[in-house]
């Protein structure tokens, strides 16, 4: 018997758009029927809505620590319980943050201090990348190794200090090269934040000199060529350690984009990741007013970079599309007005899904299938999640999305669910999420949340072996 019954004329699966029935049972995905063939408890119908997979947004950072002007303790950005519960009034239901290995005794001590603030504490699923910082203590490696194995296959690496008040950050080449030699020995795949950082902290200390210090000129410091060279760094590196695998996360620039492909071309396993503020803002978005609420790491690039990005989504250079989640208050988030301490991240896991409905489907006629892949499946292929999660297909995790096409709305701040501000104030959506399942509990219906926070579980992942061999063709 069928705990609820999902019913539905455009229902995105794996093998395309069907009129279907979705049987759901003990949280799963338990048949697949043809339209008005299946019976239920509860029968929810969405004739003229789009049934997909529950968004995944594969790089959020929640409860995380801020730049502090005034020094002393940081304060951190907006917790899980608050991020998830705009994440699920987007129709997203699964999300991976970070644990940093610096944050315990052992890297495992450091996994359990970062649950400990998401269990029963989060309306989605979630999961963790392995962030390695600095000097990597040889005794860190092995722990590595044993997190890959124990469920946390994905590890984060930055090749820049970002700023030059954060020092300690950049992982140096002989680590990274280290660290590639675990993951290829456990199956596990490199997250990376690359950025060259000579090029970097040369910009930033050229522009001080010039006494061009304001965030509009953040471009300059983080720019196509520092991409360009850290990108094909990195994976030259790959490339000497058999067996790894690398996620390129938040592509900025064409450099990037062109890096990506040419290495795939070569049988490199390597997958790109952009952001949503990338496709959609550019450099000139800073001159704005607040226009730090556009930024993240690194920065905006040029309408050309942009154009290359949406080139990347059809070429498979750029396979999934994240909002690097940084919720914080307007005040917090333009308090920085330097290039050295504007704050990152963004506020943008809510309108992420129909956001790039609007664009992808709406506005650039990609297919339903194209756009799930980007804003869902995809992920969850990459990441070590896929059949379970990021598909409606039997045997998988009832995470469902309905998107309403007939809800057109223009997004503002206060009817979102997360902070005071949206970089995306004023944008038009052409649908907008009506009904979130999670594990099929409905957990967001018509805008009232219905979920709670014991709702969310982590979810272990193993990266499929195909996705290491070479690079899929997603």
């Amino acid at each position: 018997m069928n705990d609820v019954v999902l019913r539905s004329d455009v229902v995105v699966t794996p093998d395309g758009v069907e009129a279907c029935d979705i049987g759901i049972a003990g949280g799963r995905i338990a048949a697949i029927a043809p339209l008005g063939s299946l019976s239920g408890a509860r029968v929810i119908d969405m004739t003229g809505r789009i049934v997909m997979p529950g968004g995944i947004d594969p790089h959020v950072h929640c409860d995380w620590p801020m730049p502090s002007p005034e020094g002393g303790v940081p304060p951190m950005t907006e917790p899980a319980s608050v991020v998830s519960r705009a994440a699920v009034h987007g129709g997203t239901t699964m999300m991976i943050d970070f644990v940093r290995c610096v944050d315990g005794t052992s890297v495992a001590d450091a996994i359990a201090r970062r649950d400990a603030g998401w269990k029963g504490a989060c309306h989605t699923d979630y999961a963790f990348h392995l962030m390695v910082e600095g000097d990597i203590a040889p005794e860190t490696l092995g722990q590595v190794g044993a997190a890959i194995r124990g469920g946390h296959p994905t590890v984060k690496i930055f090749t820049t200090d970002i700023t030059p008040s954060r020092k300690g950050r950049m992982v140096d080449f002989g680590d990274i090269w280290e660290v590639f030699q675990v993951l290829a020995a456990n199956s596990g795949l490199g997250v990376i934040h690359a950025e060259d950082n000579d090029i970097v902290m040369h910009m930033y200390a050229k522009l001080f000199r010039e006494r061009r210090t304001s965030f509009v000129n953040m471009a300059e410091v983080h720019n196509a060529l520092s991409e360009d060279l850290s990108f094909r760094r990195v994976i030259r590196l790959a490339e000497s350690v058999k067996g790894t695998a690398l996620y390129m996360l938040h592509t900025s620039a064409a450099t990037g984009v062109a890096a990506i492909s040419e290495a795939r071309a070569k049988g490199v396993p390597i997958y790109g990741e952009s952001l949503h503020q990338y496709m959609l803002y550019n450099s000139e978005d800073y001159k704005k007013p607040n226009g730090q609420v556009f930024h993240t790491y690194p920065s905006l690039k040029s309408p050309l970079d942009q154009a290359a990005l949406w080139g990347g989504t059809l070429d498979g250079a750029i396979n999934c599309i994240a909002t690097d989640e940084l919720c914080c208050t307007l005040a917090q988030k333009t308090r920085g007005v330097r290039i050295d301490d504007t704050t990152g991240g963004n506020a943008g896991v809510e309108p992420r899904v129909a956001l790039m409905y609007t664009e992808m489907v709406g506005r650039r006629g990609y297919s339903l299938r194209k756009f799930v892949d980007l804003v869902s499946t995809n992920a969850a292929k990459i990441m070590g999640m896929y059949p379970r999660k990021g598909a409606i297909a039997v045997g998988a995790d009832a995470d469902i999305c309905v998107l309403d096409p007939t809800r057109r709305r223009v997004i503002t701040a206060a009817d979102l669910h997360e902070t005071d501000y949206t970089p995306w104030e004023g944008w038009e959506a052409h649908a907008w999420p009506c009904l979130t399942l999670l594990r099929g509990k409905v957990v967001m219906q018509d805008g009232v949340l219905t979920g709670d926070l014991a709702d969310g579980a982590w979810v272990a992942r193993t990266i499929d072996p195909a996705i290491i061999a070479a690079p899929v063709a997603l």
